[in-house]
């Protein structure tokens, strides 16, 4: 598994809107120390705005997307055989550990149980990292900053978040941005114009409204600023919403045609 690690420059944050106070809430959590815990739906922004933050705080970020079969060895290292033998490789978790950087667990509840054993020594008062294939105990350094997500709509009896991990974290609640605010951003990440900006999220809302159809998720910030691309990059706009925003909610054919409707309303003729 490789991180991604974003780049350091102060000048160079990646864009990110604020909602509300949660800026100032995770420099506060920062300086004190505590881990943070995002939760929202899919494509609200918790990703960037973690990307944002470790920008604008000069840390190195490790991001870990999370999945079934990930393990706490994939997270802490393992030994490897190279050409002169054995060797350690330390995982992302470690290396944000070693380096003072933010490790960042994206879908926390998708991974397997012992990983989140091995985050509970760093998320209280221990802070430290207990590595029993190598025998060494690491103790965070002060820049060192761990923060999880999860989608609450996805959670059930098998992939909740357990109370006594939860309660180790102090947690933010990211929803879609209000109308102005979500145009501002579809016409920031994309370069469409107002108009097409304001239809995009007016269409948004009225799918988000349907309430007669068994969606998983509704349409999100980031599939409107994917139709705004094609749509800016010469696509058709009906066409462009059907690929990037209603395809991508659902695989059922009557959902869709039902979808296509207030497309069809918004952009037809």
């Amino acid at each position: 598994m490789k991180p991604s690690t974003q780049p350091q420059a102060a000048d160079r944050l990646p864009y990110y809107e604020p909602q509300g106070s949660e800026l100032a809430l995770f420099e506060h959590a920062y300086r004190k120390r505590m881990p943070v815990l995002l939760k929202g739906p899919t494509g609200c922004g918790k990703t960037r705005f973690v990307a944002h933050m470790a920008a604008r705080l000069k840390r190195p970020l490790y991001t870990v997307a999370c999945h079934d079969d990930l393990s706490a060895a994939d997270l802490v290292g393992r030994y490897l055989i190279g050409d002169h033998g054995t060797y350690w490789q330390d995982g992302p978790l470690t290396r944000a550990v070693r380096e003072g950087g933010i490790c960042y667990l994206d879908e926390v509840v998708e991974a397997r149980k012992d990983t989140t054993v091995v985050l509970h020594p760093l998320s209280d008062d221990r802070r430290s990292l207990p590595i029993a294939a190598t025998g060494e105990e690491l103790h965070a350094p002060p820049e060192f900053m761990l923060v999880v997500s999860y989608n609450p709509g996805y959670q059930n009896l098998l992939k909740g978040m357990k109370p006594s991990t939860r309660q180790r974290f102090v947690a933010l609640r990211f929803q879609y941005p209000e109308e102005a605010l979500e145009e501002r951003i579809v016409r920031t990440e994309s370069g469409v114009d107002e108009r097409l900006a304001r239809r995009l999220v007016y269409l948004a809302n009225g799918l988000r409204a349907l309430k007669d159809h068994d969606l998983e998720e509704v349409a999100s910030t980031r599939l409107l600023v994917y139709a705004a691309h094609l749509i800016q990059d010469g696509f058709e706009p009906v066409a462009a919403c059907r690929a990037a925003i209603v395809e991508a909610l659902t695989d059922d054919d009557e959902t869709v045609t039902a979808l296509m409707e207030v497309v069809d309303a918004t952009f037809g003729g």
